[in-house]
């Protein structure tokens, strides 16, 4: 028995889904007074222009609190290579057999790494840097060749 092996890769977000809405709230009450000093002296196409830009600030910050949670895990033991890669709301699980499973390193400067058994083939690695996939794709051919 080799034991159980787990690396969970995932992105990098600095802020939380919670702090994000405390950005946008404090954004909007900062944005609507202004415009509503100026929609009260009679520039009322100002408030339009606010809407208008909380609305496209609004949007941008619903699709960065969606994939906040995005990651993929990765699980060894001595018989299986278990992949989760999970993108917003989708969840996708694949389950490989550690024995006939290969790993290939990128070959160019912007691809994955591609984990490929029995016709299967997942790309994995898009919250790693480029020097980062190679090094994670050299541990894991390790790791599956330890076994």
């Amino acid at each position: 028995m080799h034991g159980k092996r787990e690396w969970t890769l995932k992105r990098n977000c600095s802020i939380t889904p919670h702090q994000l809405l405390a950005a946008y709230g404090a954004l909007c009450a900062a944005s609507l007074t202004v415009a509503g000093f100026f929609t009260w002296h009679g520039g009322w196409f100002v408030l339009c222009f606010a809407v208008l830009e909380l609305a496209a600030v609004g949007f941008a910050f619903v699709l960065c609190a969606r994939h906040a949670t995005d990651r993929e895990r990765i699980a060894l033991d001595d018989q299986w290579l278990l992949i989760e890669l999970i993108d917003a709301d989708h969840a996708r699980q694949y389950r490989l057999d550690a024995h006939a499973t290969r790993i290939d390193p990128p070959s160019a400067h912007h691809q994955l790494i591609t984990v490929r058994e029995h016709g299967t083939r997942i790309e994995i690695g898009r919250f790693l840097t480029i020097m980062k996939r190679h090094q994670f794709a050299l541990e894991l051919r390790s790791a599956l060749m330890a076994r």
